[in-house]
């Protein structure tokens, strides 16, 4: 029994190495002509200089992909929403799915013969050497880090002037953002804000990754419990209701799950939640957990702006509206010449020291 493991991992990579077709060590066998050097989290990657068929690894890739036109022949399962979220599901009609952005299916993974896979060092550095054989593969660092993941597949596509375009709309938005609710909060902004996530059995509430940098980029501050350098916090006790005081608080549920629903119900009825500014406001806003902590990409960032937009009362000038997903396209040079990591041990309070499985 205690050898199953290590052997099936042999057979896979005998296979891997085996079913090559556009791997690492067909690449060798060439010259460079016609390839570039893409620096990413993996190192200096050399990838060919218009990469057709592209598998994405991670959400925030996959996101990416489809903002800057590309269909990529393989992706992840989404985590919500399955197979895939709906924002991204005409754009990705038909593409091949390659199992969890935890544990994707490697054998898949091959017998796309991807000649670019996009992953990320937070997620794949266990199972990167196998990647690099399968094909040249490039990496973020992290899974929450939209900028980076659309500037990388950018590069790596050589779409760079596309994801200039999507930047400068995203940084007009921002600014218009923090100007129309600074004029209409007047002293009471900056405000204090508050990511909460119910789960069946404790709440998470978040200081970083994808939604918490965005709100401190648009200008929202943490709450004054949240100054770490965590992820943030996990609360297991209605007793720690406290901790989530801020000025407006973003509640974040999943669909059609009863245990969530329950566990919210009983945490807001609860005479400590009664007591918080956000709640005592009316300041409390049930938001869509695809936009502001799944997708991880450009889009769902502007999808999140649009619900802060929507929840302030805002009215967005009519040239700073969200992007729309690109025409899909395969990846061309037209511009260009875990389950386990989820868990946890429960505590009444917890702060973690290293980026929480943002997507768990």
């Amino acid at each position: 029994m205690k050898t199953r493991l290590p052997t099936r991992r042999l057979w896979l990579t005998v296979l891997l190495v085996a079913i090559m077709p556009l791997g690492a060590t067909a690449l060798a066998a060439n010259d460079t002509q016609g390839m570039r050097i893409v620096p990413n989290a993996f190192g200096d990657t050399l990838i060919p200089a218009t990469p057709q068929r592209v598998v994405t690894l991670y959400q925030g890739a996959t996101d990416s992909a489809v903002a800057l036109g590309i269909t990529p022949v393989g992706v992840v399962d989404a985590w919500l929403e399955l197979p895939m979220y709906r924002y991204l599901r005409d754009a990705l009609a038909g593409v091949e799915h390659v199992g969890l952005e935890t544990q994707p299916n490697l054998e898949k993974v091959a017998w796309l013969a991807p000649d670019l896979i996009v992953a990320t060092h937070f997620r794949h550095e266990r199972v990167r050497p196998l990647l690099e054989k399968i094909s040249p593969t490039v990496a973020t660092g992290t899974v929450f880090d939209f900028k980076a993941t659309l500037a990388l597949m950018a590069e790596a596509t050589g779409r760079e002037s596309r994801a200039r375009e999507l930047l400068q709309e995203w940084d007009d938005r921002v600014a218009e953002f923090h100007q129309s609710v600074a004029d209409k909060l007047g002293d009471g902004w900056p405000q204090k804000a508050a990511v909460v996530r119910f789960k069946s059995d404790h709440v998470r509430i978040y200081s970083t990754g994808f939604a918490g940098s965005i709100l401190s980029e648009l200008g929202f501050e943490q709450p004054d419990s949240l100054h770490d350098q965590g992820w943030g916090m996990k609360l297991t006790s209605a007793e720690n209701i406290p901790v989530m005081n801020a000025d407006v608080i973003f509640v974040l549920l999943e669909p059609d799950d009863p245990a969530i629903a329950d566990n919210y119900r009983h945490w807001a009825s609860h005479p400590l939640w009664q007591r918080l500014d956000a709640v005592q406001d009316e300041r409390v806003f049930e938001v869509d957990a695809v936009d502001w902590i799944m997708g991880g990409g450009i889009l769902a960032a502007n999808g999140m702006l649009d619900d802060l937009y929507a929840h302030f009362g805002l009215d967005p000038h009519r040239g700073h509206a969200a992007p729309a997903p690109g025409t899909p396209a395969r990846a061309t040079s037209s511009e260009a010449a875990s389950t386990a990591s989820c868990a946890g041990e429960p505590s009444a309070v917890s702060h973690a020291r290293d980026e929480e499985p943002a997507a768990c």
